[in-house]
């Protein structure tokens, strides 16, 4: 991880309060080489979570359709595809297959109104990296 590296993503408000976006990501890792990296940010209130957008379980997408990420509740994060549940701040498994297993967590600042991830090389949408 290199905390120096900050990429904004979205905008604080372009992700109303209890709700869940995705993002199709690009990292650059060591060598040079890019590789995809699907994220999820969770705005609740004024605080805002992110955890890579891949259920422990399976491998997949927790979304199952665009940006669909909570239970019918709208208290936790929900896998699409088997129905895991997951809390919210801790990216855990509560209830499910992948019990007993989490999310992996992305670490996300606030900074002039842009939501940005901290730490990861990402490939910027013109196509050159960001230092």
């Amino acid at each position: 991880m290199q905390p120096n590296l900050t990429y904004a993503i979205c905008s604080f408000n372009d992700i109303p309060s209890r709700r869940a976006m995705g993002f199709n990501l690009m990292v650059v890792k060591d060598d040079g080489n890019h590789r995809p990296w699907p994220i999820l940010v969770v705005r609740w209130g004024k605080r805002v979570l992110g955890y890579v957008n891949n259920c422990p379980h399976n491998n997949v997408n927790l979304d199952w359709e665009r940006n669909q990420f909570l239970d019918p509740y709208g208290i936790r994060l929900m896998c699409g595809k088997h129905g895991s549940t997951f809390d919210l701040g801790s990216g855990r498994c509560v209830e499910g297959p992948c019990q007993g297993r989490a999310l992996t967590p992305i670490p996300l600042v606030v900074l002039d109104g842009d939501i940005c991830v901290v730490g990861v090389h990402l490939v910027e949408e013109d196509g050159s990296a960001n230092n």
